[in-house]
C-alpha cells in the first residue's frame, strides 16, 4: 500500500498519482467515481462497484471484485487519526500516511513479526538524526 496526501482530488491529480506508482498491467478496482474512468483505460483491466446502487462486491468468475480492502485501509487510518493523534495539521500530513503505510505494509497477516518490524524501523532510521532545529517537523502535531 502507499497512499499520497492530494490537494484536490482531480481527474488529472488522481491519474498522475496511479501513473507514478502502478504499472500498467495491473488490475484496478474502484468505485464508480468519475475520477477514474478515463484513466481505468491506462490500464490491463478496470473493474468498478457501484455503491449508489447498493453494490459493494460482486463475483465475476474466480474474482470477486470489491473495495472493500482500502475502505478498511482508510477506516484504520481514520481511527488512528482521532482516536490516537487527535490532531493533525496538514503540513505533517504526509507522515502520519507514511506511518500508516509502514504498519499496513508490515502487518501481522502478512507474518511479518515484531522482531522484524523493529528491524526496519532501526535500518530505516540509521544515519538520521532529529536536532533541535526539527523539532517543529515531527510528531503529533
Amino acid at each position: 500500500m502507499r497512499t499520497f496526501h492530494v490537494n484536490n482530488a482531480t481527474k488529472a491529480s488522481v491519474r498522475e498519482a496511479l501513473a507514478r506508482n502502478v504499472s500498467r498491467d495491473t488490475t484496478l478496482y474502484t468505485d464508480e467515481s468519475r475520477l477514474y474512468t478515463d484513466t481505468g483505460t491506462e490500464y490491463a483491466t478496470h473493474r468498478t462497484v457501484k455503491h449508489s446502487a447498493k453494490e459493494y462486491a460482486r463475483r465475476e468468475g474466480d474474482v470477486v471484485v470489491h473495495t472493500n480492502t482500502i475502505e478498511r485501509v482508510f477506516s484504520v487510518f481514520k481511527r488512528g487519526m482521532f482516536g490516537v493523534c487527535q490532531h493533525c495539521g496538514e503540513a505533517h500530513l504526509h507522515r502520519y500516511l507514511a506511518e500508516f503505510d509502514f504498519r499496513y505494509n508490515r502487518r501481522a497477516a502478512l507474518k511479518i513479526s515484531d522482531a522484524e518490524r523493529a528491524e526496519d524501523i532501526l535500518r530505516m532510521a540509521r544515519d538520521k538524526r532529529l536536532t533541535y532545529r526539527r523539532t517543529g517537523e515531527a510528531g503529533c502535531a
